[in-house]
């Protein structure tokens, strides 16, 4: 096994951040929007499903960072794997929000680089807080994630089948990262972190709707 120099890693980190802000993505699974036809959306409907979406895309690159930070510093094997496996289906996430972008003709945040690097700074801090922490901040991440995302099935204008399908396997996806998150160990968050999390999602999600 390779043994990487500090300023190695520290590159690996920087092209792994650009990657995910400006790189294309490539899924493991199949987007669950594939099995639809495009729907026939009016002017307004698409660009409200474009601007939830964008919202969307702007969260898996907040998970890809902050799963990132965490692998970078988390100490148990145990608790690497599960971050490796959620940060995997993460990927997916980030892809089929990106080709849903692509079809809707609309672009990502113009802020996803400062939502990458805040995030990975946060995953960072919670794994050197220890790994009960870590898994704490993610299943505290992935329940408010869970709740947006139910949101957004209400928000996405009726039509847009492609965009509520990928919606609704996230929402899945993210409920299980959770519930493992908490069979492993994960430590219960205070109140004020939790409220202090969903303020800064809401930062990000007010942001990226119009940006």
């Amino acid at each position: 096994m390779r043994h990487y120099s500090p300023i190695d890693k520290i590159l690996i980190q920087i092209d792994a951040g650009l990657n995910t802000v400006f790189g294309h993505y490539v899924a493991q699974r199949h987007s669950p929007a594939a099995q639809f036809p495009e729907a026939h959306l009016s002017v307004e409907e698409r660009n409200r499903s474009a601007a939830l979406m964008r919202v969307n895309h702007s969260g898996e690159v907040c998970a890809q960072a902050l799963y990132r930070g965490q692998l970078n510093f988390s100490r148990a094997k145990h608790t690497h794997q599960l971050l490796e496996k959620a940060a995997s289906e993460e990927t997916d996430h980030l892809a089929w929000c990106d080709q849903r972008l692509q079809s809707l003709k609309t672009h990502r945040s113009y802020l996803n680089f400062f939502w990458y690097w805040n995030s990975y700074a946060l995953g960072a801090f919670a794994a050197l807080l220890g790994d009960r922490w870590s898994l704490g901040f993610l299943k505290e991440t992935e329940i408010q994630v869970e709740q947006h995302l139910q949101k957004h099935l209400g928000l996405l204008p009726h039509e847009d089948i492609e965009s509520r399908a990928i919606v609704a396997q996230m929402k899945i996806d993210e409920a299980e990262h959770s519930h493992a998150a908490e069979a492993a160990g994960a430590a219960e968050l205070p109140g004020f972190v939790k409220r202090w999390m969903g303020c800064c999602s809401k930062v990000m999600i007010h942001a990226s709707y119009y940006l």
